[in-house]
């Protein structure tokens, strides 16, 4: 099956369950959204599905394509195809932008073959200029004395250059402002395609008004509660959290 699937997971950290039975199927060519409250569990899944050594799955399976993507250590799970934008992008002092992306794309190539450095240089610079990342950016550090902004611009840049079969983007629009909101939504929608599922996580509605979900989910105490389009995150919008646990009954443990 071409789809990032995931069946019954149930997640602990310090003995604490926090997915309880989460499922949830990404075919490639569809973008899904999850929306929910904090505490939820959406930055859990994201951090389970990069390989988080903290946290223990007690039940369930993750698949990529038929791949067993638990059984994968963090850098092969890269190189199988799956990528992962997080809220909080981390800072590499010392490691170039250029360096860490021609590093990484290095890596996805067969043993005895080497990226073509003008090639790569063509390419990144246009992915720069298209999300209005300014040149000078390819020998600063991995975002480090980056905005909030810029983070998120540089997470978009990689992707883009990555071109993953599975994106996990986990609150890309927190802490953005509207020129730069849509600046990033427009580098998502540059890799939509047929060979590509998204999953995006967010808390609001906003970044659905550029871009176009086909399925959103809304999440609630480690599960998934109820299912739709995306006039369901404008009901959310509209109601809040508290009207869709009320219409929906929440198994209980």
């Amino acid at each position: 099956m071409s789809a990032l699937s995931i069946n019954d997971l149930h997640v602990a950290i310090d003995g604490m369950e926090i997915l309880k039975g989460f499922s949830l199927e990404v075919p490639k060519g569809e973008v899904h959204v999850i929306m929910g409250p904090n505490g939820s569990g959406k930055s859990t899944l994201a951090k389970v599905l990069a390989g988080h050594e903290d946290y223990e799955v007690t039940q369930g399976t993750v698949e990529m394509d038929g791949v067993n993507l638990l059984d994968l250590e963090v850098d092969e799970r890269g190189r199988e195809g799956l990528f992962l934008a997080f809220q909080y992008p981390t800072e590499i002092p010392g490691v170039s932008n250029a360096n860490f992306l021609r590093a990484a794309l290095q890596a996805r190539l067969p043993e005895g073959e080497d990226i073509d450095a003008v090639a790569f240089y063509k390419n990144l610079y246009e992915k720069m200029d298209a999300l209005e990342i300014d040149r000078s950016f390819t020998g600063r550090s991995v975002n480090e004395g980056f905005s909030g902004g810029e983070k998120k611009r540089n997470e978009i840049l990689q992707m883009i250059m990555l071109e993953p079969t599975y994106a996990v983007l986990d609150e890309t629009d927190s802490g953005l402002d509207i020129d730069a909101l849509q600046i990033v939504a427009k580098g998502v929608n540059t890799m939509r395609s047929p060979a590509r599922g998204i999953l995006l996580i967010t808390h609001y509605q906003r970044l659905l008004n550029y871009i176009e979900p086909d399925y959103v989910h809304v999440m609630f105490d480690g599960r998934i509660i109820r299912t739709g389009g995306k006039e369901l995150a404008l009901e959310l919008e509209k109601k809040g959290y508290d009207w869709i646990k009320e219409k929906v009954a929440v198994p209980a443990g």
